[in-house]
């Protein structure tokens, strides 16, 4: 980062950021979320997932994962999923939404404080500024970089969009230049911009050098836009060095975890709810620039997981376009199986032989373009069957391994009623009865589970069976491991009285249980203030009467009782300062705290997993709310901290009773314990807690 002074952002700023930033617009930019109820829903970001768990409350501002438990505002959104500070979060948030921003100095221990990260992601996009620069405005960057470029059909919108660049012949230019703008080189080598020379022996000689020379620059965005790190094309004729050159891992740059092109065209995938995966950059380049713009590449690389998740996280429905070359093909059906085995529809479209979707674009023009994209189209695995068997074509023994080499492909869908579709498709294609197929598809899929660590099966599709009879298959798990509850399971259940223990697997014999296996029994205390602080956040403005709201209510019965829990103390004072100022406590605002375990808390009292259905309604079932009974709800709050202060007295005044010998000093116990042991007993005929004494 620059040497010069940093700076913080006015909370007047801040506050200005909070409000425009819509948290539904902002997670959208990174997930698909679908509507259910009053909340909007989709798979987790933050962990793998099939079934959506994350929830965002737009009334709220917030977001809840109840998978992983993630949870917060708009501006702890983008610090979770860009693994990033409080500030720079607050910089992209205000960069979105057009609002200027102006620092103030930081002291120097706030200097201190930056963030690594945000250190690494500010050099990458000086590079990626300093890069583009040489491009437009330099002799050899407007004589090599920029009429290569022009040479592949690219115009100046799409150079701008994607920002593309070039790297002077220099062994220096950028590391001369970065030093001159207070950059400090240790991040210019964590960001793989320089490379450090070492000696024979392995020892840094203390010479640094550029990475990218004489090469055009293509800048790799992560989701929200941020450089993370380059791909480099070299233009030298008579170069040794490879074709392509890619910025190495580091903290920010995780190749396996990238999409090239995904940050630029991310909304045409949403609203076409398709996607199309090409291998090169100029790929990208050239679909985006003829208007077809929800298309990512691998980079050149096989496809990943995280890749995989990432594209799952925009759509269901992916396209993979080849080039005509065999070999290319080939070696590319691994990674459509694991599209497949990450539940996504897969689509494959043919190009003539030589000739890739860059350079057919550029041959036959848009429009003819698109109508090979529809035209030629075609699920993958009626490409696969038909790929194999040409190959096969008069030889039973390839036959009958191209028909497994399709079945290993089936076993990756999760879906079952795909995979029969499929069987049934494949069982014509082959003309090879669809029972035979069933028969070894099952067979491929206990070999797998036989195989897999556990016995599991070591796809996520083979650990189900095909089978047209009703005859379920024996289940995997033992009787001591019952099946995880859906959601939707595990809150009927919970409707109809089970308790946690019944949904964990129940049955168990307790008393094998040690002190250590069961779960510590939450303090009394922190529950009772937790659950006043809970109402104080969730329910401030409501009124209780026409002249006093919950928290006017529930601050003036707190006035002589402190909380002691610290965190909930810190609660408590930062709602008394928004009172304080005119302004009810919302939730909306304290989730945006620049206290990060503020932010939890508050996350984590304002979400709820389960919404009472609407068909309460439809069928005039009344069903209480708690804002119905919201007075009752504080005067019970405030009554149950109450008695536990004055439990806690009696426990205390008891013991000192046990250890005092002067009669004076009994006497005086004696008196306040029946005085606290007529509050408790008061205490406990309001809430209806009195227990009876046994009698006979």
């Amino acid at each position: 980062m620059p040497r010069t002074a940093l700076a913080r952002i006015p909370k007047e700023t801040v506050d200005q950021i909070i409000h425009h930033a819509d948290i539904v617009e902002v997670v959208g930019d990174f997930v698909s979320l679908k509507r259910k109820g009053q909340n909007m829903w989709a798979c987790c970001p933050f962990h793998h997932e099939k079934s959506p768990s994350f929830s965002v409350a737009p009334a709220k501002g917030l977001y809840k994962c109840f998978g992983c438990g993630k949870a917060g505002g708009v501006v702890q959104f983008i610090m979770d999923i860009e693994g990033t500070s409080y500030v720079e979060a607050l910089k992209y948030l205000a960069k979105k939404y057009g609002i200027d921003v102006e620092e103030e100095e930081k002291t120097p221990e706030q200097q201190l404080a930056q963030n690594d990260k945000d250190s690494q992601y500010i050099v990458s996009n000086w590079a990626k500024d300093h890069y583009h620069r040489l491009l437009l405005n330099t002799d050899e960057g407007q004589g090599i970089g920029l009429s290569y470029l022009r040479q592949r059909g690219l115009n100046q919108t799409t150079i701008k969009t994607f920002e593309l660049g070039y790297s002077l012949d220099q062994w220096d230019d950028l590391l001369k230049s970065a030093t001159a703008a207070g950059f400090e080189q240790k991040y210019l080598e964590k960001t793989g911009l320089i490379i450090r020379r070492d000696d024979d022996q392995g020892q840094d000689t203390g010479r640094r050098y550029d990475r990218f020379r004489g090469r055009v620059m293509f800048p790799i965005h992560n989701v929200s836009g941020r450089v993370i790190g380059f791909g480099a094309r070299t233009l030298k004729p008579n170069d040794k060095s490879a074709k392509y050159l890619n910025s190495p891992e580091s903290d920010i740059y995780h190749k396996s975890d990238v999409l090239y092109g995904l940050y630029q065209g991310r909304q045409a995938i949403r609203s076409e709810e398709l996607c199309y995966l090409v291998e090169g950059y100029l790929d990208v380049l050239s679909l985006h620039q003829g208007d077809i713009k929800n298309v990512v590449a691998s980079s050149g690389t096989s496809l990943t997981d995280g890749q995989i998740r990432l594209l799952k996280r925009y759509t269901d429905n992916v396209t993979v376009l080849y080039d005509g070359d065999a070999a290319g093909i080939r070696a590319s059906l691994r990674g459509i199986d694991m599209l497949l085995e990450g539940g996504l529809n897969v689509r494959v479209v043919l190009f003539p032989d030589g000739d890739d979707p860059d350079s057919y674009i550029r041959k036959v023009g848009d429009q003819r373009f698109r109508e090979h994209l529809e035209g030629a189209s075609q699920d993958f695995i009626q490409f696969k069957t038909e790929l194999v068997s040409r190959e096969a074509a008069h030889d039973p023994v390839k036959k009958a391994e191209a028909i497994r080499d399709v079945l290993q492909s089936i076993a990756k869908v999760p879906d079952p009623i795909k995979r029969q579709v499929f069987l049934q498709q494949t069982s014509q294609s082959f003309g090879i009865d669809e029972q035979v197929l069933i028969t070894e598809y099952n067979k491929l899929v206990r070999n797998a589970s036989q195989k897999a660590p556990g016995g599991q099966s070591s796809s996520g599709g083979a650990g189900g069976s095909a089978s047209n009879s009703a005859q379920p298959r024996a289940s995997n798990q033992s009787a001591s491991s019952p099946r995880q509850l859906s959601p939707e399971e595990e809150a009927e259940a919970l409707m109809y009285g089970a308790s946690p223990d019944d949904l964990m697997g129940g049955g168990g014999d307790l008393t094998t249980l040690t002190r250590e296996d069961l779960e510590p029994v939450p303090d009394v205390l922190q529950q009772c203030e937790r659950e006043l602080v809970r109402l104080l956040v969730l329910y401030a403005a409501q009124p209780l009467s026409p002249d006093v709201a919950v928290a006017q209510y529930l601050l003036a019965q707190l006035e002589e009782t402190p909380l002691r829990t610290p965190i909930y103390a810190d609660v408590l004072h930062v709602c008394q300062q928004e009172m304080e100022q005119g302004r009810w406590p919302e939730v909306r605002t304290l989730i945006q705290h620049s206290r990060s375990d503020i932010r939890a808390l508050i996350g984590d009292l304002a979400t709820e997993r389960y919404e009472l259905s609407p068909n309460w309604t439809t069928h005039q079932i009344y069903v209480p709310r708690e804002l119905d009974l919201i007075q009752e709800a504080c005067d019970n709050a405030i009554l149950r901290l109450k008695k536990e202060i004055v439990q806690r007295e009696l426990n205390s005044l008891q013991k000192e009773l046990r250890d005092a010998r002067d009669p004076a000093v009994v006497d005086k116990i004696l008196e306040a314990l029946m005085l606290y042991k007529r509050l408790d007993n008061e205490l406990a005929a309001h809430l209806g807690t009195v227990i009876p004494r046994n009698v006979g």
